[in-house]
């Protein structure tokens, strides 16, 4: 890490609240780095390797048959309200399961009431979600 000192020479505007930002340099410096050789190492692929496109590479794979019609083809309303019900339900248990672990330090803590109201208002938010995929008939699989 650099001196202050060489730091107030070299930005005059350097004071208190920057020396925090000082702490973070090592870090902002591997992520150029990582994202350099990333970036880096994928163009040497492209570049380096070999490149023999044929009929057979070029045409499409759907797990080993060959493609019959055209890939343009509109899907049912149903495949997205299924995945919007996975999405209200995922979403839900990953944040209500660390909520639920924490609960009891929040009860200690003082601050039982707000963080019941505060997963309420989450629940009623996801509850909405679910409620219009019913009404739009999402679990209706006949």
């Amino acid at each position: 890490m650099l001196p202050q000192t060489v730091l107030r020479h070299c930005f005059p505007f350097f004071n208190a609240a920057t020396d925090m930002y000082t702490e973070f340099v090592p870090l902002f410096i591997m992520i150029v780095l990582s994202a350099g050789l990333a970036l880096t190492l994928l163009k040497l692929g492209e570049i380096l390797g070999p490149n023999r496109p044929n009929r057979v590479k070029t045409m499409t794979y759907e797990s080993g048959m060959d493609p019959v019609g055209t890939a343009r083809e509109r899907y049912s309303i149903k495949f997205y309200l299924v995945a919007m019900i996975f999405i209200v339900f995922d979403v839900e248990v990953v944040f209500m399961y660390p909520w639920a672990v924490s609960f009891q330090d929040f009860l200690e803590a003082g601050a039982g009431f707000g963080v019941i109201m505060v997963m309420l208002v989450f629940i009623a938010i996801l509850a909405i979600g679910l409620l219009y995929d019913i009404k739009k008939g999402g679990l209706e699989f006949t």
